[in-house]
């Protein structure tokens, strides 16, 4: 778009009482964009870490093993029972300090705001899924696992091939949600001056006095990506859909 076409849609917004000026300040239109743009980063990394960390998680709960159901279980319930912006501080301003401190490596502590925010959102929602894909395995027919055992399986063939294959399918729904959700943890970013699409408005609003059209931006943006999620959830649940299978 051409710096006389946004004029001419700032000038618009300002008769309905909104001041899109920021757009028309090159430095402060190339924040805004660049917040977008790390959102997004931190959103495609997220996903599937938290999807393969609940895969983790939920494999070491249902393993039937002590040594391994019990540290899971533990952290499961610390991690699902406290805030995620509790979290992402004691993770950056606690761990981080500590690894900085003894950590010895040309360049320092290679663990950024950017891949705490990755790490701790990845592992908090790592924990919803596991709890999904749990309920999943849960509901996989008795009959289908021991067809499964009368084949030779074993534990961990069982697992992987006929239970979590299954318990994805179940479980769908509710991973979904939970991705939605994620999608909108990101913005817990900007609490450690991560440069998203939240930090990146703060910084402008609190030059311009433009909260209330910041703030519609971002539920826009949000909104967006949400239903981006969700489209592509309704998408393959039609796709991994079983056609009479548990009829």
């Amino acid at each position: 778009m051409s710096e006389a076409l946004l004029a001419q849609a700032v000038t618009a917004l300002k008769t309905v009482g909104l001041n899109y000026a920021f757009v028309l300040d090159l430095g402060e239109r190339t924040a805004f964009l660049r917040g977008l743009g790390v959102t997004l980063q931190l959103c495609l990394l997220t996903i599937p870490a938290s999807l393969a960390a609940g895969v983790l998680i939920a494999a070491a709960l249902t393993s039937g093993r002590a040594w391994l159901v019990q540290p899971a279980r533990a952290f499961v319930e610390v991690t699902r029972n406290t805030p995620t912006l509790v979290q992402l501080y004691c993770a950056f301003l606690v761990l981080n300090m500590l690894i900085t401190q003894h950590v010895k490596m040309p360049g320092g502590n290679p663990l950024t705001p950017f891949v705490w925010v990755v790490i701790v959102v990845s592992l908090h929602k790592g924990v919803f899924h596991a709890e999904a894909l749990r309920a999943g395995i849960g509901a996989v027919p008795r009959v289908t696992l021991e067809a499964a055992r009368s084949l030779g399986f074993s534990q961990r063939q069982l697992l992987w091939r006929v239970e979590l294959p299954l318990a994805l399918r179940f479980a769908l729904p509710s991973l979904v949600n939970n991705l939605v959700d994620l999608v909108k943890m990101t913005a817990v970013a900007s609490a450690i001056a991560v440069g998203d699409v939240t930090y990146e408005s703060i910084m402008i609003w609190t030059q311009r006095d433009n909260v209330l059209e910041l703030l519609l931006l971002i539920l826009v943006f949000f909104g967006l990506l949400t239903w981006l999620v969700s489209l592509a959830g309704r998408w393959l649940e039609e796709r991994l859909r079983m056609p009479g299978y548990g009829q």
